[in-house]
This record gives structure tokens, C-alpha cells and sequence, in this order.
């Protein structure tokens, strides 16, 4: 479970996040909805305490994670797999290469275990056969699926987190992604999406969360979704 407890969070003099508070449970599948610059990508980070509030409490299954070390974070982040907008693979290594790093820092298996490992989770994404193929080979949907990957390699995740994940994708690209982040939640495990595209958050969420000027001003499922009444959010939807 995740805990947001009255959160303030700045960039210099820019306020980000404004008193937020908030529940997500691990089953969930919540998006983040909001225009850019609007603390999305912020919320994800401070989840995996890759930075920490100015003030208010994170906590992660009933401990708080502020103030803690970076090796005493370690742990806290393997409860999660988290994929950016950029995708982030290492430009100068192989499909195989990227998800097998992870592997080879974090665990002990042997160099044939990692092979299989590999080959495993490439074919739960659907791209076994780009293993060979460098990044700047791959489209923009593969390049997606194989951040994904490398993500999955790092932990056996209780939430997934997404930074905009079919941002420049094309429609149908973008259509495949979604299904594979709502196929990998099968077993009952909970996503955050972090979007700006309302088509794809329904696709893949069932709880909406909107932040504009920092603050939440709507918490809710698809109907209220599209019956709010908030002037802000029916021009998002609609746009």
C-alpha cells in the first residue's frame, strides 16, 4: 500500500506538489492524470524515494520512507518495476545485454540461468526476436516492451510504474502497450500510470486521479471520470 501524507514538494521556488494526500492499494490500477509540468512524473519518484518531500510523510506497506538511506531504500524499491517515458536503455548494448544487466547485478544466477531468464521475460513481452538487435534498431513500441523488460528483470514487482507510456507511440503501437501493462497485472498485482492521454489511462485504468495546480481535484472511476462537472477536466477529456 501506498500512503501520500500531506506532500509538499518544490523545484527551487517552483511548488510542485501542494498537501497531498492520498491511497493507492496494491491491486489498484490508478492513473495520474494532468498537463505537463503538473508533478506526475514527481509522484513516482518520490514513491521510489529517488527524491523526498520538503514536508509531509511517504509511507510503503506501513513504513515511511522519508529520511531513510539509499541502501535502506534498495528494498523498498524492489516492491516496484518502474518504466520512463525515455525508455532508458544503455544505447551501447544489445536487447539481451540491457535486460540481462539487471540480472547480473542483482542476482547470483550463472551466465546460462541469465540466458534463460532473458529469453523468458522477452517472450512474456513479445519480442524474443529482437535479442540481438541494438537499441537504435528498434521501433518505437519494441523499444517500449524491452524497457519493460529490463524493468521485470530488476524484481518480481508488487506494482508496476509508468512515466507516459505510449507517449509517441502510434495508435497502434500505443494500443499494444496498453494491453501488455493490463495482461502483466493479471495475476491481481496494481499499476500507477503517469499520462497526459486520457484514451489510453481507460484502457488501462480503473481509478482517475487529477492533479492541477499541485493539488488532487478529482479522485475517481470512469463514470465520474467522464460525468464530472469540473470545468478543467471535461476540456482534458475532451481534448
Amino acid at each position: 500500500m501506498i500512503v501520500f501524507e500531506k506532500v509538499f514538494f518544490s523545484y527551487g521556488d517552483r511548488h510542485v506538489l501542494r498537501d497531498l494526500s492520498f491511497t493507492v492499494h496494491e491491486h489498484e490500477r490508478v492513473a495520474i492524470l494532468g498537463g505537463s509540468g503538473g508533478g506526475k512524473t514527481t509522484i513516482l519518484k518520490l514513491i521510489l524515494g529517488l527524491i523526498s518531500p520538503d514536508s509531509g510523510r511517504i509511507i510503503i506497506d506501513g513504513e515511511d520512507i522519508t529520511g531513510k538511506t539509499e541502501s535502506q531504500l534498495r528494498e523498498v524499491r524492489m516492491k516496484f518495476s518502474i518504466v520512463f517515458q525515455e525508455g532508458a536503455l544503455f544505447d551501447s548494448l544489445s536487447v539481451k545485454e540491457n535486460v540481462a544487466f539487471c540480472l547480473r547485478e542483482y542476482s547470483k544466477l550463472s551466465e546460462e540461468e541469465i540466458d534463460r531468464k532473458v529469453r523468458e521475460i522477452l517472450r512474456v513481452v513479445d519480442v524474443e526476436e529482437a535479442i540481438d538487435l541494438m537499441p537504435d534498431e528498434l521501433s518505437g513500441g519494441m523499444h517500449r516492451r524491452v524497457a519493460i523488460a529490463r524493468s521485470l528483470a530488476a524484481c518480481e514487482p508488487k506494482v508496476f510504474l509508468y512515466d507516459e507510456p505510449t507517449t509517441g507511440l502510434d495508435p497502434i503501437n500505443a494500443d499494444n502497450i496498453c494491453r501488455l501493462i493490463v495482461d502483466l497485472c493479471r495475476d491481481g498485482k496494481g499499476l500507477i500510470t503517469v499520462t497526459h492521454k486520457v484514451s489510453d489511462a481507460m484502457k488501462i485504468a480503473g481509478r482517475f486521479i487529477f492533479l492541477s495546480d499541485g493539488k488532487i481535484v478529482f479522485d475517481g472511476d470512469k463514470d465520474m471520470l467522464l460525468n464530472t462537472t469540473i470545468n478543467e477536466i471535461q476540456r482534458f477529456v475532451s481534448g
